[in-house]
């Protein structure tokens, strides 16, 4: 008997369910100092169940089970229901629109009781495993434009239902998915075009569309004159730059209006051109355009919209080299950071740990996602190979965003730090994200379809 569970346990990577492990209890930490009151009582609030920490604990005990659970299970299991399990994903992210509940002008929540479930959240997992069954077929060229075209339906088709839901923050990571899919042969050529666009997306920002038009303009008359006599030889190539021109002026006169207008929220679209210092210059109205970056809070008299990060910076800053220690940060215990159990819970471990802190937890995450790699190159697998990439691609983008959120340097798009941030959803997406993983390396030396 003792054998046999020695067996089952043999080849899982402990290293990575300890990284796991230690940042969900630093979490729980930093959830639990942003209510702690001095009056207040640590084991009745916890047994309460009533307060986030307390609720955050239970989630926590269900991800353990869970992840046991995931350990025990057979990996075939993982391999044969990729399919059926993306098609539940999108029949819950429709399901939404029937009995959806709506947070923050966001209708993307089923109401369980216990918790909401966010669809658009665990859909990750199944498109994850999606991706990976696609690309690990034996009869999938990815050097095909076909193969190609599927992949990425697979991976973009969630961003239509979460653009409709209005949530657009956790759209946009399932671009991280390019990440995996670069890794099995995606041609760099697409991942060239999305930097330059990029590029100009935030040009627009910074400018008004008919200027920056004109300058593509010239850029591109500069580079018929300067390659006149390969275009004598070679006709297609000012075809090339003339397409090139038009796509590009298409993009910022058409594509950015209509993303600013009709994909972004008003407030989501007020925070990002906040973030350079201008009006959002597609409101709607004279009315909408007097109430971004002008509109003040009653109580503090500052832009609403720079508001959270001014007071998450606030945060952050006093917390200094060491922190001002456990339970003592005036702006945490104050209430000023708004949001901060979830989306800003980063500034209660700056505020309380300082930037020692930080850096341990940036040291704790980057040797998750370098181990996750490690995982992903040692596997004869296809299967575990790409999924294990597309793990470490959606941990990427969340640590990324979400830390650049609260210090400034990206809007504010409703993007939680992983395993840190209080939420059931997230924190189970998560737990089975990694757990999979672990669950799939113990059977490395096979090769999974």
């Amino acid at each position: 008997m003792n054998q046999n569970k020695t067996v089952e346990l043999k080849g899982r990577d402990w290293m990575l369910v300890w990284l796991y492990a230690l940042i969900a209890f630093i979490g729980l930490l930093c959830i639990y100092s942003v209510e702690y009151r001095s009056n207040t009582s640590f084991f009745k609030g916890l047994l309460a169940f009533k307060l986030n920490y307390s609720k955050q604990f239970i989630y926590l005990m269900i991800c353990a089970v869970l992840a046991i659970f995931i350990l025990l299970t057979d990996s075939k299991f993982f391999t044969a229901t990729p399919n059926l399990l993306y098609v539940l994903g999108i029949f819950l992210m429709l399901l939404t629109f029937l009995i959806g509940k709506t947070v923050n002008g966001s209708k993307s929540w089923i109401p369980m009781g216990f918790m909401n479930l966010q669809p658009v959240e665990t859909c990750k997992i199944f498109t994850s495993l999606a991706l990976a069954k696609y690309l690990s077929r034996p009869e999938t060229d990815f050097s095909k434009s076909r193969s190609q075209l599927i992949a990425s339906g697979i991976c973009f088709l969630p961003v239509a239902f979460s653009l409709l839901q209005n949530e657009t923050g956790l759209a946009l990571v399932y671009f991280s998915f390019l990440i995996p899919m670069y890794r099995e042969g995606f041609p760099p050529i697409y991942l060239i075009i999305g930097a330059l666009s990029g590029v100009l997306l935030v040009a627009a920002l910074l400018f008004p569309p008919y200027p920056i038009i004109v300058v593509l303009a010239i850029i591109a008359a500069m580079a018929i004159y300067v390659l006149k006599r390969k275009i004598k030889r070679k006709k297609s190539l000012l075809m090339v730059i003339i397409t090139y021109w038009a796509l590009s002026s298409f993009f910022i006169g058409v594509a950015v209006p209509f993303l600013f207008k009709h994909v972004f929220q008003k407030y989501q679209a007020d925070r990002i051109f906040s973030l350079v210092g201008r009006d959002n210059p597609y409101a709607s109205d004279a009315k909408d355009k007097l109430t971004t970056v002008q509109l003040k809070s009653k109580k503090t008299g500052e832009d609403l919209e720079n508001y959270n990060v001014k007071q998450s910076k606030i945060a952050i800053g006093s917390g200094g080299f060491f922190g001002k220690g456990f339970l003592k940060g005036t702006q945490t215990q104050g209430d000023f950071v708004p949001e901060q159990h979830t989306d800003f819970i980063f500034t209660s471990l700056a505020e309380n740990f300082g930037f020692v802190g930080c850096t341990i937890l940036m040291l704790l995450y980057l040797a998750m996602l370098l181990r996750i790699i490690m995982i992903a190159e040692r596997q004869r697998s296809p299967f575990s190979r790409v999924y294990a990439y597309s793990v470490a691609a959606i941990l990427f983008f969340h640590i990324a965003v979400n830390i650049c959120m609260t210090i400034g340097l990206a809007p504010v798009i409703g993007i939680t730090l992983p395993l840190m941030s209080y939420g059931g959803s997230s924190l189970l997406t998560f737990t089975i994200l990694i757990f999979i993983l672990v669950r799939l390396d113990a059977d490395r030396q096979m090769v999974l379809r």
